[in-house]
C-alpha cells in the first residue's frame, strides 16, 4: 500500500471526517447556514412563550385587535369611505408605496401582510428567559419568511405588475422569462450577471497608473505613479480586507480614493490580495499579517528609505492592520506614522447584523462546510450579506427582473460588489473564532508572538472613519476605538453604508459628516452624545482626512521613484497586477 492510500484509508475510516463531508452535503442545501443553531433558536423561544400564558393571552388579544382593526378599514374601504390605513410600513420599507396598492383589493391584502409582520415581531420579541441571541435568530429568521410571502412578490397581489403587464399585454412577463433563463445560464456558467460585464478591470475599473513592485503567495503591492512634481515624505500603505478586491477604492476616475490620494501629492501603495483556493486552505491570521502586513511594509521601506509610513485599513483589512501596529508598538517598532482606520472594528461585542450567523453552533458547521473545499466559497458570502438586505437586494431585484422585465442599469460599485472573493480554511475560522465569537484583542487574548497585543499599547495619531448606516461594522461600535485607544484619536461619521459611504467623493450629492477630535485618557464621551452634540458639515469627508494626513507629515519632496530593482523591488506589471484578475 502506497503512502497516499494509507492516508486516504485513514481519512475514509475517521468518523470525523464522515461528520464533516455530511455537514458539508448539508450545508450546500441550507447555504451554510446551521439548522441546529436554528433549531436550538426556536426550541428556545418556543419553550420560554409555552411557560408563559400570560403573554400567550396578550398575543391572542392583539391578534384579535388587528383583525377587528382590518376588518373596518376594509367596510371603509368598500364603501369608498376615506379612511386611515391600519398600519404604516417601517420607514425603509418602500414595497407598498406606489398610489395603486390604496385600492381594493390590494390595499386589503398589503395591510394584512402588514399587521401580521407587526405581530410576529411582537410574539418573536421580549419573550423572558429568551436568550438575546437566540430571539435575534428567531426573529430575523421569521421577517425572512415573511419577506418570502409578501404580496409584493407575486403577480396576482401585486397591482404595479398587473398594471403592467396589462399595458403591455404580457410582454414583461416574456422579458422577466428570458431574463431568468439568461441568469440560470450564467449562474451555471460561473459568469458574471449580463449587467456586469459593462465594467472590466483594468479598463473601466482600477484604471489609476501604477505598477506592481512586489509579489509574495498572498498579495501583490501596487506603488502609483506621481501625478503632482513634489510629494508628501512620508508614504501610504493601503490594507483593504481580504474579503474584498482592493478597486473598491479604484473605482472609475473621479471616483477613486487612490487617485484623489495621488492628486494630493502622496505616494500610495496598495495591497492587492490573492483570490485563495483549495491549495491555500492552511493560510492563517499570522500568514495574512506576515505577508499581507509585514512584508508590504518592509518593501515600503526599502522603496521610500528612511521615511515613517501612513498606514490605512479597510474594514477586517483595518482590523488586520491594527493587530499588526499593536504588535509593532509592543516591539518598539515605529515605522508607522498614524494609522487610519476605514470601518473598522477592533471590540466585536457588537458586530452588526453579521453576529446573527455567529455562535459556537455555527461557527463550528461552517467551519465543516469550509473544510471539505479549503475555502469559503464566494457564494456562501454573499448570500449571508444578501439575507441581511433581502428585501432590496434579493426580493425587489427579482420583481424588477421577473416580473417587470427590467434589468438594473450598472455602476461601478454595483460591478465591484459582483467581483467576490473566497476566504481560506484556517484564515476564515482563526479570525471568526478569535475576533468576532471571542473578541480576544480586547479581551487582552490575541496571541502575537508568544504575547498578548493592546490596542492600548499604540501611540500613534489613529484617524476612525464610520459610516451611519453599516450594518456591517455599525458606527456605535466603530466609535468603541475612541475609548479602547491611548492616543490621539479623530473619529469622523460620514453618511452612507459600508461602502457607498466611504466611496465619497468630493462633489458627491448629498454628503454630510461629523468630526472630533479626541485626547489620550480623555473622560468618555459616549455615541449618543458624540451624534447629537458634533457639528455636522457638508460635503464630502475625503479633503478632511487628507487635511489630517498632511498635518502629520513632512516638508515635500521630489516623488520616489517606482519601486527599488537594487533591492529587489523591481517594477512588474502594470496596475491593477494580475491578483486581482483571478477569478
Amino acid at each position: 500500500m502506497t503512502r497516499l492510500d494509507h492516508a486516504f484509508s485513514e481519512q475514509v475510516t475517521d468518523p470525523v471526517a464522515w461528520d464533516r463531508l455530511l455537514h458539508a452535503m448539508i450545508g450546500r442545501m441550507t447555504g451554510g447556514i446551521s439548522p441546529t443553531a436554528l433549531q436550538l433558536a426556536f426550541f428556545d423561544w418556543a419553550g420560554h412563550l409555552a411557560l408563559n400564558p400570560g403573554r400567550q393571552g396578550a398575543l391572542q388579544e392583539k391578534a384579535l385587535r388587528k383583525a377587528l382593526r382590518l376588518a373596518a378599514y376594509s367596510g371603509h374601504c368598500l364603501a369608498d369611505d376615506e379612511q386611515t390605513r391600519c398600519i404604516e410600513p417601517l420607514p425603509d420599507d418602500q414595497r407598498f408605496e406606489a398610489p395603486a396598492w390604496g385600492n381594493w383589493p390590494f390595499s386589503f391584502i398589503h395591510q394584512a401582510f402588514l399587521l401580521q409582520q407587526q405581530w410576529w415581531h411582537v410574539a418573536t420579541t421580549g419573550v423572558p428567559g429568551v436568550n438575546p441571541h437566540h430571539e435575534e435568530v428567531v426573529n430575523f429568521t421569521v421577517r425572512q419568511m415573511l419577506d418570502m410571502v409578501s404580496p409584493s412578490n407575486f403577480l396576482p397581489t401585486n397591482p404595479e405588475v398587473l398594471e403592467r403587464t396589462v399595458n403591455e399585454r404580457g410582454a414583461n412577463l416574456l422579458r422577466g422569462g428570458s431574463n431568468w433563463l439568461e441568469d440560470v445560464q450564467r449562474e451555471l456558467a460561473g459568469r458574471p450577471q449580463a449587467s456586469d460585464e459593462d465594467y472590466q478591470v483594468g479598463r473601466d475599473l482600477a484604471v489609476t497608473p501604477g505598477k506592481v513592485v512586489h509579489r509574495n503567495a498572498l498579495m501583490e503591492l501596487i506603488q502609483y505613479e506621481p501625478t503632482t512634481d513634489t510629494v508628501h515624505p512620508e508614504p501610504v500603505l493601503i490594507v483593504p480586507a481580504w474579503i474584498m478586491k482592493y478597486y473598491i477604492l479604484d473605482l472609475q476616475p473621479g471616483r477613486s480614493l487612490i487617485e484623489y490620494l495621488v492628486g494630493q501629492g502622496h505616494t500610495v501603495f496598495v495591497v492587492s490580495w490573492k483570490n485563495p483556493g483549495p491549495e491555500d486552505r492552511g493560510m492563517g491570521m499570522a500568514d495574512y499579517r506576515r505577508l499581507g502586513v509585514n512584508d508590504p511594509l518592509d518593501a515600503v521601506n526599502h522603496i521610500v528609505p528612511d521615511q515613517k509610513v501612513h498606514g490605512v485599513g479597510y474594514c477586517l483589512g483595518g482590523t488586520l492592520l491594527t493587530l499588526a501596529a499593536a504588535a509593532m508598538a509592543r516591539d518598539g517598532d515605529d515605522r508607522l506614522a498614524t494609522l487610519s482606520l476605514l470601518a473598522t472594528q477592533t471590540d466585536f461585542t457588537e458586530p452588526g447584523e453579521l453576529d446573527l450567523f455567529i455562535d459556537e453552533s455555527q461557527v463550528s458547521f461552517l467551519e465543516d462546510v469550509m473544510w471539505a473545499r479549503g475555502y469559503l466559497g464566494r457564494d456562501r458570502m454573499a448570500g449571508a450579506f444578501h439575507l441581511l438586505r433581502s428585501q432590496d437586494l434579493v426580493w425587489s431585484r427579482m420583481i424588477r427582473h421577473y416580473l417587470m422585465g427590467e434589468r438594473d442599469s450598472t455602476f461601478d460599485l454595483m460591478a465591484w460588489n459582483a467581483d467576490a472573493t473566497r476566504l481560506p480554511y484556517r484564515m476564515h475560522s482563526e479570525y471568526l473564532r478569535s475576533l468576532f465569537l471571542h473578541n480576544d484583542l480586547v479581551e487582552g487574548r490575541y496571541d502575537i508572538g508568544g504575547q498578548p497585543v493592546s490596542v492600548a499599547d499604540i501611540d500613534i495619531p489613529i484617524f476612525s472613519v464610520a459610516t451611519q448606516k453599516d450594518h456591517i461594522a455599525p458606527w456605535h461600535s466603530v466609535y468603541k476605538i475612541t475609548r479602547l485607544a491611548r492616543t490621539d484619536v479623530t473619529f469622523l461619521l460620514t453618511r452612507g453604508g459600508h461602502n457607498a459611504g466611504i466611496v465619497s467623493e468630493p462633489g458627491h450629492p448629498r454628503r454630510h459628516y461629523q468630526i472630533r477630535h479626541f485626547k489620550p485618557l480623555e473622560p468618555t464621551y459616549p455615541a449618543e452624545r458624540f451624534e447629537r452634540e458634533t457639528p455636522q458639515q457638508e460635503g464630502s469627508w475625503w479633503p478632511a482626512w487628507q487635511d489630517w494626513l498632511a498635518q502629520r507629515s513632512g516638508q515635500a519632496v521630489a516623488p520616489p521613484r517606482l519601486g527599488a530593482p537594487s533591492q529587489g523591488y523591481a517594477p512588474d506589471v502594470e496596475a491593477p497586477g494580475e491578483y486581482v484578475l483571478m477569478p
